[in-house]
């Protein structure tokens, strides 16, 4: 009885620990990947002012092949919003809203992945000679939830590589024309 109570005293401790280390922890996580594309901004910029268009080069979008797909808004620029549902894990379900355009530098949209929490999304566009450095943005909020704060620790290791896929996409989608 008495080894027990010791572990179950332990579970507490530990348990305690955890929680309050986790709010040590940071609350957001910012996650950043590059690319250089063979192309002015200009020729960039649609693909990335546009919800629709990013269609064409989403690394997400072709998991689910069934993800229902709702646009509203103008087609391009602020307030141009995307609605998702998938009973894909990799997928889930969500909305995408363009908060900020600027032509040919920079887009920033606010993202709701509801219950999984909320994050701001930047591309931006920097000139390189003929060439454009595109870098690909996240900043996500994971809240006070414990839990959620330790699963920050592993978010580049989750979203980088998407991010990576997503570059790779929209570099072979530009220098196609």
């Amino acid at each position: 009885m008495r080894i027990l109570k010791n572990l179950l005293i332990g579970l507490v401790v530990l348990v305690l620990a955890l929680v309050a280390v986790s709010y040590i922890l940071p609350r957001e996580v910012p996650v950043e990947r590059s690319i250089v594309i063979d192309a002015p901004p200009e020729a960039i910029f649609p693909y990335v002012n546009s919800l629709q268009r990013s269609a064409e080069w989403s690394p997400w979008l072709g998991i689910d092949p069934d993800v229902q797909l709702t646009y509203t808004g103008p087609e391009e620029g602020v307030d141009n919003m995307l609605a998702w549902t998938s009973d894909h894990p990799q997928v889930g379900s969500g909305r995408q809203r363009i908060t900020v355009s600027i032509p040919n530098e920079r887009v920033e949209s606010d993202l709701d992945f509801g219950d999984m929490g909320r994050a701001v999304a930047t591309i931006a566009l920097m000139p390189q000679g003929d060439r454009t450095q595109v870098t690909w943005g996240l900043i996500a909020d994971m809240g006070l939830n414990p839990i959620g704060r330790w699963m920050g620790l592993m978010m580049d290791d989750w979203v980088g590589p998407d991010y990576e896929r997503g570059l790779s996409n929209l570099k072979e989608v530009v220098e196609a024309g």
